[in-house]
């Protein structure tokens, strides 16, 4: 097993504190929310960008656990970043080191993230939901809807990939 390197845990440490500012700011803001999935898994992506896992492990974790802990009242906005957009990063990692089949592992992840929709829709929005056409037809829409947005989201975040992993790059040459 590779030892983590002062350098990995500062990379993990910053990473755990961006994330975690930046979901309680979301969850608290709430127009923001997605923002705060979408910054926290940039900033997770930190430790993936000198291969430490264990760092990415511990970051997500211990975001996971402070934001719980600062926004306990609002556990199910932080859901889908618990179930799905905190370890997407990981997944996408993991899938290139692998080399997985693109297109098999992009129908895999977006059937995750609609299950997550799903879930997340049940245990939020059923019980508050006043369209009787959104609860009869809930899956179709999450797996046309969901998966199309997924396929952005998917490319957005290999995007951001290679920009978090030029700039580590960069701050370690100097």
């Amino acid at each position: 097993m590779k030892k983590i390197s002062a350098y990995e845990i500062a990379l993990s440490a910053l990473a755990c504190a961006f994330a975690t500012i930046c979901l309680t700011f979301g969850v608290y803001s709430n127009i923001l929310l997605f923002t705060g999935y979408l910054v926290a898994c940039i900033a997770l992506m930190l430790p993936l960008s000198k291969g430490s896992y264990v760092g990415y492990a511990l970051a997500y974790i211990a975001t996971c656990i402070l934001s719980l802990i600062f926004s306990a009242a609002r556990f199910f906005d932080l859901l889908p970043f618990i179930m799905f957009f905190g370890l997407h990063p990981l997944v996408n990692e993991l899938q290139l080191k692998i080399k997985i089949n693109r297109w098999l592992a992009c129908g895999i992840k977006a059937l995750w993230f609609d299950a997550t929709m799903y879930v997340v829709w049940r245990f939020v929005f059923a019980m508050t939901t006043t369209f009787p056409f959104v609860d009869k037809y809930i899956i179709p829409i999450l797996l046309i809807g969901g998966t199309l947005f997924f396929v952005a989201y998917d490319y957005l975040m290999y995007k951001w990939r290679i920009v978090i992993n030029s700039l580590v790059k960069r701050i370690t040459r100097k």
